[in-house]
């Protein structure tokens, strides 16, 4: 079952960044960063750290009062490596030109955000989805006996 998660956000005028109550495009990265911390915590119960973008894309403008939503999904779980992919969605917009006030629910969501990357849970912050010690060690054991039962027995040599 793929881990996921979805963040809905309302963009403020402290968000507005440039001219025309624009928002800047880090405010998509850094939503995607809370996304990525919700869904480590899923996964491993720890918040992990943040690696690497492999790929980020602006795709549509995003202004002051617009609503957002940012998903994200596990894509590949390694040893403590998590990739994962991202998009943003405005789900709803402002309509300045009707009056300061004024705002639509879209029909069809707009991307207006993608991105990749990888994230890390140290192995001993992983609290989820991983066998106890014990397991571990006796695992270990009952494959050793059982290479061990399958080597062929030197035979002595009658004289």
């Amino acid at each position: 079952m793929a881990v996921t998660s979805m963040l809905r956000v309302r963009m403020s005028a402290k968000d507005a960044h440039y001219g025309g109550n624009l928002v800047d495009g880090a405010h998509m990265v850094h939503l995607f960063g809370d996304v990525a911390t919700e869904l480590l915590i899923k996964q491993d119960g720890d918040e992990g750290l943040f690696c690497a973008y492999d790929m980020v894309e602006f795709k549509a403008p995003v202004y002051a009062g617009d609503y957002i939503e940012a998903y994200g999904e596990i894509t590949h779980v390694g040893n403590t490596s998590r990739k994962m992919k991202f998009e943003a969605y405005k789900v709803i917009r402002t309509l300045p030109e009707i009056s300061a006030s004024a705002a639509e629910v879209l029909e069809e969501r707009i991307l207006v955000a993608r991105a990749t990357g990888t994230c890390v849970t140290p192995k001993e912050c992983q609290r989820y989805n991983k066998e106890p010690e014990v397991k571990k060690v006796a695992a270990k054991k009952a494959v050793a006996k059982k290479a061990a039962a399958k080597k062929p027995v030197a035979k002595k040599k009658a004289k």
